[in-house]
């Protein structure tokens, strides 16, 4: 009862209601107003710094960013450079077996030339001869979004799977040897072909019999679509017969079953 009629009759705590008294007489105690000030102005300095460094860590991220990005694109441009630096040296390794195999005598003459033949087909080795070749460009006139028209990967694969069909003993895109497992996809705005960007023109080339390739070429259903490509949107297409193309030998696919032979 005594703490009931304390809190109903003295609701304000002593303290409070001692300090509520000092400020209300105009008393204070000497050197509080100096500390207010002093208080005061150690926290406007606080704020102000605290200010400069947010506003310089808010700009340190972009010019990190700028800086990862071009460290990125130098490692990018070392590590393409080293991967056709190796893979020539690989091409020149293939192209000293190839020749010791044909020094090796006519004992196995059968087998090198099955060989030889399967070397063709799954592109490992360089060809030469004649044919023809597709040339795909992209558009220059404005499209959809006032962007010119682009060539697409379902493109290029049209053609290339046309020339297959046509007759086709090897083919190449912008120099890239194409074989059973070339991968043709894009990553954004970019064609690759076995993860190697490519830039348009895209020049198709394929050996084989000119006029054999470019009359099979001309009823399959891919230069159907390039002639729709053209008048649409029109991305640019041509084919012209080649007396001499010389195509180098892609990479070697690899071995990922094998069975023994009874």
């Amino acid at each position: 009862m005594t703490l009931l009629t304390e809190v109903m009759e003295r609701p304000l705590d002593p303290g409070y209601a001692a300090a509520a008294a000092r400020r209300g007489s105009g008393a204070t105690r000497p050197g509080d107003s100096r500390l207010q000030e002093l208080l005061v102005l150690l926290l406007a300095i606080a704020i102000g710094v605290g200010g400069v460094w947010a506003a310089r860590q808010l700009r340190a991220p972009v010019d990190d960013a700028l800086s990862a990005r071009t460290v990125l694109e130098e490692q990018i441009r070392d590590r393409s450079e080293l991967t056709d630096v190796l893979r020539e040296d690989v091409a020149d390794l293939r192209a000293d077996i190839n020749d010791l195999q044909s020094r090796a005598g006519d004992v196995n003459a059968d087998f090198l030339a099955a060989t030889a033949a399967a070397a063709v087909s799954a592109g490992t080795i360089a060809v030469t001869g004649p044919g023809i070749v597709v040339t795909l460009s992209d558009s220059t006139r404005p499209g959809a979004g006032d962007e010119p028209a682009r060539v697409f990967d379902v493109d290029i694969q049209h053609v290339v799977n046309a020339l297959w069909g046509a007759g086709a003993e090897a083919i190449a895109i912008n120099g890239h040897r194409v074989s059973a497992g070339t991968a043709i996809r894009s990553a954004g705005e970019a064609i690759l072909v076995d993860l190697k960007p490519l830039v348009s023109p895209y020049e198709i080339e394929a050996i084989g019999d000119p006029d054999g390739l470019r009359t099979g070429f001309a009823r399959s259903a891919a230069a159907a679509q390039l002639a729709n490509l053209g008048t649409v949107y029109g991305i640019g297409s041509s084919v012209a017969e080649a007396s001499d193309l010389q195509l180098s030998a892609g990479t070697a696919p690899k071995l990922r079953y094998v069975t023994e032979q009874e």
